[in-house]
């Protein structure tokens, strides 16, 4: 189920409804019911997977709680690694790996026989395998309790606001949540419906209203020249940002109106002055968990600094596998590993402005020229695009590609809300208040001008969040 469909605009309120009319005992076995329901609209059997992840993880919790013996506690943490990411490889990386080595032994006049496998990628597998594998890990390592009420423990895997597309939660922050008796409050309710409708603006008015240019120009680069390619890669750089950040702001604010608190997921990233900071800004909870989960069980950066970058440079690789099973992934991962470790070797994330100035912006508009760069690797249909893309950009000038106007148009009005939001929240939050207005009238004004924008020029064609396909 969408959060941009008509089914979801029925079944949210109606979930908030019931939810505070039954007594708070029966509270999490309807959630972890209405979570199911909202999964299996897409692919029903599917359902089964996020099931088997979720009864292996609580399972093996369990065990290694109970366990003295450390050498048991690496077996059943393994046993747990094994099948979820197990499950994650045949669906999402085995076509992938199959496809390069035939490439490969293709090359050397060797036969590979090996038949893809006819499987649909399941909405959301990473995100719930990687809130579920982190769970075991935080088990393992003593820093949580395993959770004994194996319906609590489903409801926290499966949770639906966040769990197609994140954002990515820890056990510690929600398991907790589940077992705390909510009660509808009005300023709960005024802050998520406002923020959940600043997540419908990204989404249906800037990101799908780009995506008819961006689509129209990375799905046919021969047909484009380089103008028209950086104009498609600046817009992407904005539909991928609003159409994410939408949806975790969707997720935050349909979860803070049932009393539930989940982690901030973006914090402006392209005001970043480098690409450490982009990452503190972008898809935190994921950089997080790579953080947690990655950086620093490979030493992170209580190693020699060579081996540090080295580390840095993995976990990032790492990280753009996790995106998808192409190659373009890997290069978009490989480059933010590469720009953080050159940043990082000439002291450049040690930078500290108190306030705005020429050098500040100067850092911030290199910062987002290095990351509209990786942005083409990520958006191309293939590697051979992406530096195809890259060639005519900088060799192959003309006018524009026009499109259709009202893309530009709306495209543009939707950019300068954002852009006066951005700097508001990041420059002057305290100051010049209208959506998040105290005063009860123009709050409400601010939210109702805001749902009449998104009802008169949002893109309603029932586009799915890009990060789906993650």
């Amino acid at each position: 189920m969408l959060f941009n469909s008509f089914a979801f605009l029925i079944f949210f309120p109606a979930v908030v409804l019931l939810y505070f009319l039954l007594p708070h005992k029966f509270r999490w076995l309807f959630l972890l019911l209405a979570s199911y329901y909202f999964y299996m609209n897409w692919k029903p059997v599917y359902a089964i997977l996020i099931f088997a992840s979720t009864i292996v993880t609580w399972s093996c919790g369990l065990i290694l709680e109970q366990s003295s013996s450390r050498a048991r506690k690496r077996l059943f943490l393994t046993i747990s690694l094994l099948i979820n990411f197990g499950i994650l490889f045949t669906f999402k990386y085995f076509n992938f790996l199959n496809e390069s080595v035939f490439s490969v032994l293709e090359y050397f006049n060797l036969r590979w026989t090996v038949p893809n496998l006819d499987l649909l990628l399941p909405v959301g597998i990473s995100f719930y395998t990687f809130q579920a594998v982190g769970y075991t890990i935080d088990v393992y390592r003593g820093d949580l309790k395993a959770e004994r009420n194996f319906g609590i423990y489903a409801l926290f895997v499966s949770f639906f606001p966040q769990l197609v597309a994140g954002p990515i939660e820890r056990a510690k922050n929600l398991l907790p949540q589940f077992k705390r008796r909510h009660t509808l409050s009005l300023e709960r309710f005024e802050i998520g419906i406002k923020q959940m409708i600043w997540g419908y603006f990204m989404k249906v008015v800037i990101a799908d209203r780009l995506a008819l240019f961006v689509n129209a120009t990375y799905n046919n680069v021969d047909q484009h020249n380089g103008t028209t390619l950086l104009i498609g890669t600046f817009f992407f750089a904005i539909q991928i940002y609003c159409d994410f950040a939408g949806y975790s702001n969707i997720a935050i604010g349909a979860a803070r109106i049932m009393g539930f608190d989940l982690m901030t997921n973006f914090r402006r990233p392209y005001f970043s002055t480098n690409i450490g900071e982009f990452w503190h800004r972008w898809h935190i909870s994921l950089s997080t968990w790579f953080r947690d989960y990655v950086y620093i069980p490979l030493g992170g950066n209580r190693v020699s600094s060579s081996r540090n970058y080295f580390n840095i440079f993995i976990t990032f690789v790492v990280s753009g596998i996790w995106h998808g099973a192409n190659w373009t992934f890997v290069i978009w991962g490989g480059l933010h590993g590469f720009y953080i470790t050159i940043q990082k070797y000439f002291g450049l994330d040690k930078l500290r402005f108190a306030k705005f100035t020429a050098l500040k912006f100067g850092l911030i508009l290199l910062n987002f020229i290095l990351v509209l760069l990786a942005w083409i690797f990520f958006r191309a249909n293939s590697v051979s695009d992406a530096f195809q893309i890259v060639g005519k950009i900088f060799t192959d000038p003309g006018i524009p590609f026009k499109g259709n106007i009202t893309t530009y148009i709306y495209g543009l009005f939707g950019l300068a809300i954002l852009l006066i939001k951005e700097i508001h929240d990041e420059y002057f939050p305290e100051k010049y208040r209208f959506f998040e207005s105290d005063k009860p009238l123009v709050g409400a004004f601010a939210g109702a001008l805001m749902i009449v924008i998104i009802l008169s020029i949002g893109v309603f064609d029932g586009g799915q969040f890009i990060y789906f396909q993650f």
